[in-house]
């Protein structure tokens, strides 16, 4: 594999109104509305991204016969402090899996769970 392996992502949500409101207090963003590509009435909302950075980007994605949570792949978030979002995170109407642990010279994460009930990461050097 020449590139980083990643390249988008998607968590699946059940309801788009409070999915957004979740993710966007807590990492202080606004998302960009997303045409469907199979007309088929699947939402999608885009996180932010520039594309001449690092990292990926991904959406919000509202698709009949596809559930939210339940699915065993979790997305780690880069943060500056990943307390940060963690406290954001509660307010927003998630939960708390894991608070911020150190993981050696990788850093710290934590373990969330969005409103949707998907488990994410967040992840920092500091």
């Amino acid at each position: 594999m020449a590139n980083n392996p990643v390249g988008w992502f998607e968590i699946y949500v059940d309801e788009m109104a409070r999915a957004k409101a979740f993710y966007e207090s807590v990492f202080n963003v606004s998302f960009e509305v997303l045409s469907d590509p199979t007309n088929t009435g699947t939402e999608m909302l885009a996180f932010p991204s520039n594309m001449e950075e690092y990292g990926v980007s991904g959406a919000l994605v509202k698709m009949d016969g596809f559930s939210a949570g339940g699915n065993s792949t979790i997305i780690y978030f880069s943060c500056e402090d990943c307390a940060v979002e963690e406290a954001n995170v509660v307010a927003a109407g998630g939960k708390i899996q894991q608070p911020k642990m150190a993981i050696g010279e990788f850093g710290f994460c934590t373990l969330a769970i969005d409103t949707e009930g998907n488990m994410i990461g967040l992840h920092s050097m500091a």
